[in-house]
């Protein structure tokens, strides 16, 4: 996913080495995206002594999850009763860290070529480039742009953001949310607690997202305006106030933050040159998860085939399945499945 924004971080302290220069990285396996499924390839690359670089556009790992529902609990992934989404993306960092992938957070791959020298080279926006020996995509719906308002676009990243890494950077600041899906209302529910005042806009008077959310919502200590508009941000450097208007009445709100669950416009992006076979912006693979592409490979939502469930758990074993074939066919002779985890340390291998 794309995000507006710049600094690049990481997750549960991991040390990225992220790079922002033109510089060249050799791995043997370069992920294509740094959500669950990647981050557990990179994990299963490097379970089989292999080197990889985890490239993603957001400026920290976790994919959609960072970006659109950090704080919510998962119900679905295997070994959890519950887990939310940033507890899972921090374990996963942690479950690869041992490995040490190079992580190139907030940049985006742009293009792929063969490399005699190595098997495949992605270009990255603004330069640099990864060599590698076989490729996963893992890019999850593609690339997504968050959308927009004319009112909102001169205070991005002074005060107005697309999506709620972490809660505590709006602890004690008056809040608007505006939208009506899911995020709108998880994130004020999640925000009410900590912000000193979190306030709902959202242009028509019914809600999209869940029913039992939005009743919620509206039992707890939110401002929710309905068939309103945001029509200016104001403020001397950074957000102070937001103008919306209902009716024919203009309200000013005062406001620190601002965050805009309006949705996403999602295509393949850059991947959809790179001459895969696609059908409905989704990569197709086998039962190997190989792309029609030798050595490149796709998982997670990215990727189609017949009877494939969109779920996390899936996207895992699709990983796992990804990174062991690579391993075979970057060290031929090879076995294809790995060795039991509990017989050794889960150290890179010598």
């Amino acid at each position: 996913m794309d995000t507006l924004g710049g600094a690049e971080t990481a997750a549960a302290g991991a040390d990225t080495g992220a790079d922002t220069g033109a510089a060249t990285t050799s791995v043997d396996v370069a992920v294509v995206g740094a959500g669950p499924a990647g981050l557990y390839a990179a994990y299963c690359a490097g379970f089989r002594g292999l080197s990889s670089a985890v490239i993603d556009a957001l400026p920290e790992p976790g994919g959609q999850i960072a970006a659109l529902y950090p704080e919510k609990k998962i119900y679905d992934v295997a070994g959890h009763a519950a887990v939310r989404g940033r507890e899972l993306v921090d374990q996963l960092v942690a479950q690869a860290a041992p490995f040490e992938p190079h992580y190139l957070l907030g940049r985006t791959a742009v293009s792929l070529a063969p490399d005699a020298g190595a098997g495949w080279s992605i270009g990255l926006e603004g330069g640099g480039l990864v060599r590698a020996g076989a490729v996963v995509i893992a890019g999850g719906l593609g690339r997504s742009v968050p959308r927009t308002m004319p009112a909102l676009r001169p205070y991005e990243g002074r005060g107005v953001a697309y999506h709620v890494p972490r809660l505590d950077e709006h602890r004690d600041r008056d809040v608007v949310i505006v939208g009506g899906g899911d995020s709108a209302v998880d994130w004020a529910l999640a925000l009410e607690p900590i912000a000193r005042s979190v306030t709902v806009v959202h242009r028509r008077s019914a809600f999209r997202a869940h029913e039992h959310s939005v009743k919620q919502m509206y039992a707890a200590d939110i401002r929710v305006l309905t068939d309103a508009q945001v029509t200016s941000c104001e403020g001397a450097e950074y957000l102070e106030e937001v103008r919306v208007t209902i009716g024919e009445e203009e309200l000013v709100l005062p406001a620190q933050s601002l965050v805009a669950a309006l949705g996403f416009i999602t295509s393949l992006g850059p991947i959809a040159e790179w001459g895969l076979q696609a059908e409905n912006r989704q990569i197709v693979v086998d039962r190997a998860m190989r792309t029609n592409l030798p050595r490149v490979y796709a998982v997670g939502d990215i990727c189609t085939y017949e009877g494939r469930v969109p779920l996390i758990s899936v996207g895992f074993g699709e990983a796992a399945t990804a990174a062991n074939h690579a391993a075979v066919e970057l060290r031929p002779g090879s076995r294809l499945a790995p060795e039991h985890s509990t017989d050794r340390d889960a150290m890179p291998l010598s």
